[in-house]
Formats: C-alpha cells, structure tokens, sequence
C-alpha cells in the first residue's frame, strides 16, 4: 500500500478540529519554523481509508490465534478500554485535589498487585517492563551503595533469561555473569554456587522460566545468593502462569516488575502501551520512586507526569472484574492450555523439555530441520498461510530450532485444536513440499522480507520530493 505521503494532493484538506475557544498565542520568533512541515494534505476519506488500510496489513488477537511465547498475547476486555477511557481528559499538571481519582486508582492497584507479587511497596512510574526492570535493579544498587557495600559489581543471568536481562545490568553498570542451565532447562545449582562470592550484586530471575518450567529449587536459589550477599530480582514476564497462586515475594525475591500490559490484560505491541510496575520489599521502599502522579516535595522519579496512567486503569479493571478467584482461575487455564496444546503436537514435533509445563512450551525442530531442510523459521512464516501468528522464534538461544508457544487462557479448545491441526499439516508439508514452505508466506500482504537487511539498513522517514 502506498505511504499516506504519497497520497498527499496539493490543497487538499481534511478540517476536524473545532473553532478555537481560547485566546490565541504566538510563539516567540526563535520557535517558529522556517518554513511549514511537509504534511500529507489529504481529504478525510483518504485518512479513513489509509488507517483501515493499515488494519488490515497486521494479524492483531483480535484477527485469530496469537501463541507468541513470552509475550503473553492475550484478549483484552472491552470493559478495561471503557474504564480507561474516563480519565483521558486529565491533565498531567493537574492540581492534586482534582486528581483524587487517579490517587485512589494508584493505591487500589497498588493495592492487589502488591498481595499477588508478595511485595510491600510499588510503583507505576517506569513506561514498560525494561524499564521496570531498570528501575529495580537501580534499587539493588541504591541498597548496596547506601550501606557503603562497593564491592558488589556482579549480576548474575541465567543463559536463558530474556535479553533484557544482561542489557538491564550493563546499563545500571553491573559485570553481567552468565550461568549455563542445567540438562533439565532450570538453573544449575552448582555452577551458581561457583560464582557467588563477596562481589555479588544480586540475581536477576524469571520464575517459570523462559522454557516455561518451575523451577523447583527457587528456594535454594534465593537463599545461596542472600547468603552471598547479594538481593534476588523476579522478572515479572511469566507471572501470567502463577499470579493469584504463586508470589515471588514467597519465593524470597526482593523486588519485581510486572508487565501490566501482559499479565492483566493491556492491548500492546508496536511500542507501546506499556508499564512496569516496580515492587519491593519494605527494606528497599526508601529507595522507591514515589507516586506516579509526581505530588509532594523531593521525590524520586524515573519517568515523567502519571506514567502510563491508563494501563493502570485497564489491570484495575481486569482485577476487579476477576476478583480473588478469577486471577488465580485464569493462571491455572494458561497452563492448562499450554500442556493442551503441547500433548497435542507431542508425538509430530518433538519439545525441548518433554514434561509438564507452565503457561509456554517450547518445540526444537532440529530433526526436522536435518530431515528435511525445514527450519523453524519456515515453519513460523507458513503459519502465516493458515491465518496464525508465528510463535516466538529461535528463543531463548538454549534450544536450537526453537519455537516458543504460548497459547494464553483466553483461547479456547476449539482454537487449540485448529492451531494443533495446523502445525501437524506443516509438518507433513515439510517432508512433501519443502520448497514451499521456504518462500513463505504465500498468502500475506507482504510476502517474507529480508529481515537481516531491514535491521541493519532500516527507512525510517520519507523525504518529500
């Protein structure tokens, strides 16, 4: 489709803002432009038209299954958008008094997020959950650095961790120190134990983890690494498998962050909306940025105004309309549909860990690849043909060929067994067609692009003629 710039006729309009009602003002000469923007001049029917155009270039939750692992792409109410849509006419530099609502929004929140992680303090500040990832390890290193503890310059992540994880210690100036898992996709407890020591920063965990498995030894991990010296961080990406009846504050971390857009049900991808909320224990609530709303004198801050004030309206509403029992009711469906959907596919695809999982699995298609030629890339792109999102590929980097599933609890049976249906039927093509399935998608707008060349040489702006 053609670039709205490129529809742009000369003289063109599209007048949808209203008269202004408030005195005009000018800017001072050294703001204003040299000359006007180079703005698409359009009618608006080609602006209607342009937008649903769009729509229909993308496969959202809304068009069909969705298993993309790790990311937790799941339906959202239509309730949760109607709630956030009250407080979209609050200004960000509001007076307190006129933003009581969004105060008790905040604490109410805070409220049910703090019971379910097992923490004692929040915060909505950070934008998403790198970000919060950001945020609370700063609290690890505020903690160390108070009681005048230098020496602890280490972080450790497991080879499995998202890659947020290692870029998230680097960048509060850690040394990140990576630990292989150990055969059964879990940490290997004796080459944890070779790398702590008296330079021991913390830990940074995800529980499940990325393969989608509990890790049964959670409670000796966090105790060798307190033991160490060191504070245990929970990467909130998983919670969805365990909310309402797992806590990480249980299982001895000392700060979390939670992807609201993710586990309580937020729409995002594309960049945004996101928040990550930051939890904690009471002994690193001093060193916590204060209100999002940013009231009262000297508070700390790592994002400006309210945050992403609406994501928090949107878990609210999630929360309260599942109440105590739904939340834990929709952890345990998001696991029953992931060993569904796996035991469905057991037998044709082979999973890296043929156990119980959580709310993930992941397949290796290695031996197909060797059989065939079919890597797990053709497999994910000629899902594409059968009206399914590719799952997560070649991730997390332990597992050669991998896809990674994540089917949600908000799918049904019905759509498990056609998505099952459907990665049986590749695998067959695979050893019939083989060729086929290397030049897919077939059936997309866009058939399959040079991804290596778009990352390294991307167009990111038009210049007008």
């Amino acid at each position: 489709m053609k670039l709205i710039f490129e529809k742009s006729i000369p003289g063109r309009r599209c007048t949808i803002l209203p008269p202004c009602d408030v005195p005009a003002a000018e800017l001072p000469e050294a703001l204003r432009r040299g000359s006007a923007p180079a703005l698409p001049e359009v009618s608006e029917t080609d602006v209607s038209r342009h937008y649903t155009q769009l729509c229909q270039q993308v496969h959202g939750v809304n068009c069909g299954f969705y298993p993309l692992g790790s990311c937790t792409m799941k339906y959202n109410p239509r309730i949760d958008e109607e709630m956030s849509s009250l407080f979209t006419g609050v200004h960000p530099l509001a007076p307190a008094h006129s933003k009581e609502g969004c105060q008790e929004v905040l604490d109410t929140a805070k409220k049910y997020l703090c019971e379910i992680s097992g923490m004692d303090d929040m915060t909505f500040q950070p934008a998403a959950g790198a970000h919060g990832e950001f945020t609370g390890v700063l609290l690890i290193r505020q903690y160390h650095d108070a009681r005048g503890d230098k020496t602890r310059n280490k972080i450790i992540v497991p080879d499995s961790a998202h890659g947020t994880n290692p870029a998230t210690a680097a960048m509060c100036g850690y040394e990140v120190v990576n630990i292989d898992s150990a055969p059964d996709g879990c940490v290997d407890l004796e080459k944890l134990k070779a790398v702590l020591g008296p330079d021991t920063a913390g830990l940074m965990l995800t529980n499940p983890n990325t393969v989608g498995l509990f890790d049964q030894n959670i409670l000796e991990i966090t105790r060798l690494v307190h033991e160490a010296g060191g504070l245990c961080y929970y990467d909130g990406a998983n919670l969805n498998a365990v909310m309402g009846v797992a806590r990480p504050g249980d299982m001895g971390f000392d700060c979390t962050h939670m992807n609201l857009h993710k586990t309580f049900a937020t729409p995002h991808g594309g960049g945004g909306p996101g928040a990550g909320a930051v939890g904690c224990k009471a002994f690193l609530a001093p060193y916590l940025p204060h209100s999002a709303l940013m009231e009262g004198p000297g508070h700390l801050q790592v994002r400006s105004f309210g945050g992403n004030f609406l994501v928090v309206v949107r878990a609210l509403t999630y929360l309260l309309t599942l109440g105590a029992e739904g939340i834990p009711e929709a952890a345990q469906n998001a696991v029953l549909n992931a060993n569904y959907l796996m035991k469905a596919l057991s037998g044709t695809y082979t999973p890296a860990y043929d156990r119980l999982c959580m709310h993930e699995f992941v397949l290796d298609l290695s031996d197909l690849k060797k059989e065939t030629g079919v890597s797990a890339l053709d497999v994910a792109k000629s899902l594409i043909d059968c009206g399914i999102h590719p799952p997560t590929m070649y991730f997390p980097m332990i597992v050669h060929e991998a896809l990674m599933l994540e089917p949600t609890e908000t799918e049904s049976r019905e759509t498990l067994d056609e998505a099952a249906a459907a990665l049986r039927k590749l695998y067959a093509m695979a050893h019939e067609d083989a060729e086929r399935m290397h030049t897919a998608p077939h059936s997309a707008p866009i058939g399959r692009p040079d991804e290596v060349k778009a990352a390294r040489h991307p167009v990111l702006r038009y210049k007008a003629p």
